[in-house]
C-alpha cells in the first residue's frame, strides 16, 4: 500500500463506519466493557461481526475453552445490552494459536472477516478492532493477503516502546500472529498496555457510584469487576485497568479528546519479547497517551442509556 493512502487510512474515521471486534470476553472483565461501549455508540459504529478469539490462563483449560467460554460471554452482553439480534453476527474462532508465521487457523471468525473485507474499500474501510491474541486476523491475512487493502487493524496489544519487555498477554500468546499482522503492511492502529493504557483504571468506590443501581448491564459489568479484584487483590487498596475499551474509543477519538497518538514505523514483536525497530518499515499509528477522565466520563454515560 502506497504511503499515503496508508497515512489516510490511519486517520480517526468520520461519520458512521463499519466495526468487527475480534475478543476474548471470558479473559477478565475488559472485554465486556468494550463490546457494550461499542454496542452503545451505534450512533457511529455499525457492528457487522463480534468474533471469540483464543486465550489460555487460570479461566481457561486450553486455547479452545478460552475461545468457547469467549463465545458464550458475547451472546451474554449482547442479552444485558438489550441486542439479541445480532447473535447470528457472532462468529467461532481458532481453537489454537497460529503454528508458525506462514500457516493460517481456520475459523468461521476468519472467514467473516476475509468475507467482510470484500464487501468494503479503501474509501470506506471495514474496521478490525482486536482485544485478545491476534490469531483470527492473523489467520484471515495468511488465507487472503489482498483483504489488507480494505481493513484496518486496531489492536490492544504490546507494551510501550519504552517499556523493558513486550511481555504483555495478548501478544505473547500468539506472537507469531503479532509478527503477521505488524510485518504485512495492513493499516495498523496499536494501543500498547503497559506504559499506555495501564493509565486508564479504574477503583471500586468509583464503580460503586456510577454504575450500581443503574441498569442490569452496569450491575454486571460492576460487580463482576469488583468480585474479580477482591479475589485476586495484592493489597486492601486497588484500581483495575479496564484496558479493552481503549481499543473501541480509538474510533470515536475525533479531535483527539479521548487520547493521544502519532505516526511510527512498524515495530515488529521479536521471540524474546522485544521489538525490533527499523525505519525500513511501513508507517502505523501508535497511541501514546489516554485521556482517562474523558474517555471514563464517555463510556458510563453509554453504559446508562
Amino acid at each position: 500500500m502506497e504511503t499515503a493512502r496508508l497515512l489516510k487510512a490511519l486517520e480517526v474515521p468520520k461519520g458512521k463506519v463499519d466495526v468487527v471486534l475480534d475478543t476474548d470476553t471470558y479473559n477478565e472483565i475488559d472485554d465486556q466493557f468494550a463490546l457494550a461501549y461499542l454496542l452503545r455508540s451505534d450512533e457511529r459504529l455499525n457492528t457487522l461481526a463480534i468474533c471469540a478469539a483464543p486465550f489460555f490462563n487460570s479461566r481457561s483449560k486450553s486455547p479452545a475453552d478460552g475461545m468457547e467460554k469467549s463465545y458464550d460471554e458475547i451472546l451474554k452482553v449482547l442479552e444485558l445490552c438489550g441486542k439479541t439480534e445480532l447473535r447470528p453476527n457472532v462468529f467461532k474462532g481458532s481453537a489454537r494459536y497460529l503454528p508458525n508465521e506462514t500457516t493460517p487457523v481456520d475459523s468461521p471468525a476468519a472467514d467473516e472477516i476475509i468475507r467482510l473485507a470484500h464487501t468494503h474499500n479503501p474509501e470506506a474501510p471495514l474496521y478490525v478492532v482486536a482485544i485478545g491474541a491476534i490469531t483470527n486476523v492473523a489467520s484471515a491475512i495468511l488465507k487472503d493477503k489482498s483483504i489488507i487493502e480494505n481493513i484496518v487493524v486496531v489492536w490492544l496489544g504490546g507494551h510501550a516502546l519504552h517499556w523493558n519487555h513486550t511481555g504483555e498477554f495478548n501478544m505473547v500468546q500468539d506472537i507469531a500472529a503479532a509478527r503477521v499482522v505488524f510485518g504485512c503492511g495492513v493499516p495498523l492502529v496499536q494501543l500498547p498496555c503497559n506504559g499506555v493504557v495501564s493509565n486508564f483504571a479504574i477503583s471500586a468506590p468509583e464503580l460503586e457510584h456510577w454504575l450500581i443501581g443503574v441498569n442490569p448491564l452496569c450491575d454486571y459489568l460492576a460487580k463482576n469487576t469488583i468480585e474479580y479484584m477482591e479475589e485476586r487483590k495484592k493489597t486492601p487498596i486497588w484500581s483495575k485497568v479496564v484496558w479493552d475499551v481503549t481499543a473501541v474509543a480509538w474510533l470515536l477519538n475525533d479531535g483527539a479528546r479521548l487520547m493521544s497518538e502519532r505516526i511510527i514505523h512498524a515495530p515488529i514483536p521479536e521471540y524474546d519479547k522485544h521489538y525490533a525497530l527499523s525505519e525500513d518499515t511501513h508507517f502505523i499509528k501508535y497511541v501514546w497517551d489516554i485521556n482517562r477522565d474523558v474517555l471514563f466520563s464517555d463510556l458510563f454515560e453509554k453504559l446508562k442509556k
